[in-house]
């Protein structure tokens, strides 16, 4: 009889995740099954500070993101799913003071905001959401010496965030 039922029981739990009808992946991706393509829109780059390679550099990996972590077609317009954005903020801080009053440490922040259309679940849709990263560096380094590899490490963080954000709902 408790054999019986167990299996009642697994079998009703199959049918439930069945039915369902989300791909769940080893990349920690949780998309509808419906959902076949995706458009990522190019990034405006609205900071008062300029990076001028940074709205294509963000916009390149957000796409290479995509292509390597799920099953989704990428198409130029009116994907089941959109994803477009804007980098709203780029700026340098002093992050550490030392004894005299001087920078130790500066932080490089890039702040985003995205806008994510689900065109066929639009419950998982988000318009404006602010998405920010940052890196520290040295104060006796220049940011011109550093800029590369700093902005490399933010966006690697950013595009998890909305990679995560969009498609894995965390």
């Amino acid at each position: 009889m408790k054999h019986a039922i167990r299996l009642i029981a697994m079998m009703a739990a199959c049918l439930i995740l069945s039915a369902c009808k989300v791909t769940y992946s080893f990349s920690g991706t949780s998309i509808q099954a419906e959902v076949k393509t995706v458009t990522i829109a190019e990034f405006e780059y609205k900071a008062l500070r300029v990076n001028p390679s940074l709205a294509n550099d963000m916009s390149e990996q957000l796409r290479n993101q995509f292509r390597r972590m799920t099953r989704l077609e990428q198409v130029d317009m009116d994907g089941d799913l959109e994803i477009s954005g804007t980098i709203t903020g780029y700026e340098v801080r002093a992050t550490a003071v030392t004894a005299n009053e001087t920078a130790a440490q500066n932080r490089l922040t890039v702040s985003i905001t995205v806008n994510f259309m689900n065109r066929l679940f639009p419950e998982d849709s988000f318009e404006n959401k602010n998405f920010s990263a940052y890196a520290d560096f040295d104060a006796t380094q220049s940011l011109d010496a550093v800029e590369s590899s700093l902005c490399e490490e933010i966006l690697d963080k950013l595009i998890d965030d909305i990679f995560n954000a969009t498609v894995a709902q965390w």
